[in-house]
């Protein structure tokens, strides 16, 4: 036998016990019986040729080789759904584009969940109203947005991206906008650059790490918040002043002064990545054409 054996049960098999973290659970998920999930991980692993799941009494969890079994799996599973919403798309008439069904899943960080992407989505539901999109936030570090994309559990990420944060190997993307950072700090304050400064991980974690290192005025963070909401809002309230990205500043409390930072100021890249075979699909060339067109009135 070779993996082509494998069946699209099978790899939704896969998945749920990645999910649920066991056999037991994932039965109950799958509506089978333990003993028939734990048979049809063991035939999994055979056609594959390695262990994917390490057994103990905490249940089953993935090893390295399972762990890139499954995303390969949810990965083509998504495939196989897009395949049947886009065929039957092509079946209804000559504008099939416009008539694609489904559900598009979005991992973005939070800024972008919160000011980027609600325009975009509306521009999105009235030219596909058949597309469903759902978004997910998740914090731009480690892997980030692009990791949830290349684990299959997001179609389309809007991620950071820089020579500290490249588009992963395995997936494609570009630059959708420059956002300039600026000084933020409390409103009528006569030496704001004299203040605490206000500071999040994922900001710390930018690739203008450099352009900070190099400005003698920005002390060490003495504060650290969770967000950058929570930034604002300590900001706001008097505590400290802050470096922050455009699309952060969106909604600054009117209680906050925004200080452009000169031409040398830092920007970031903010950009979307997808799978190759995500890229041609109607739903995902859709949301990027959208994102595209509000490009020129972000940053």
């Amino acid at each position: 036998m070779t993996t082509a054996d494998l069946s699209p049960q099978e790899l939704r098999t896969l998945v749920a016990v990645a999910r649920e973290g066991g056999f037991s659970a994932a039965a109950v998920t799958l509506g089978m019986t333990q003993s028939a999930v734990s048979h049809a991980v063991r035939g999994i692993e055979r056609k594959v040729g390695v262990v994917l799941f390490a057994r103990g009494r905490q249940g089953a969890r993935p090893t390295a080789a399972g762990e890139r079994a499954v995303a390969h799996a949810r990965r083509v599973l998504r495939m196989l759904d897009t395949l049947v919403a886009e065929a039957r798309g092509t079946g209804a008439g000559p504008d099939a584009g416009d008539t694609v069904t489904g559900p598009l899943r979005i991992a973005a960080f939070r800024s972008a969940a919160l000011h980027l992407l609600p325009p975009a989505l509306e521009r999105l539901a009235a030219r596909h109203p058949g597309i469903e999109p759902t978004v997910r936030v998740v914090r731009e570090i480690g892997p980030g947005t692009a990791g949830e994309v290349a684990e299959g559990r997001a179609d389309v990420g809007i991620a950071t991206l820089g020579t500290s944060s490249p588009v992963p190997p395995e997936l494609i993307g570009d630059v959708l906008l420059e956002e300039p950072y600026a000084l933020v700090h409390p409103a009528g304050h006569p030496d704001p650059r004299s203040l605490p400064l206000v500071d999040w991980t994922e900001n710390c974690s930018s690739y203008t790490r450099t352009w900070w290192a190099a400005q003698d005025w920005i002390p060490c963070a003495t504060v650290r918040a969770e967000d950058d909401g929570a930034v604002l809002s300590m900001v706001s309230s008097g505590l400290g002043m802050a470096i922050m990205p455009a699309l952060s500043l969106t909604s600054a409390p009117l209680t906050t002064e925004i200080t452009d930072l000169g031409p040398d100021r830092p920007t970031r890249s903010i950009g979307y990545v997808t799978t190759p075979e995500l890229a041609t699909t109607v739903a995902v060339r859709a949301l990027i054409r959208e994102l595209r067109a509000l490009r020129p009135r972000v940053g």
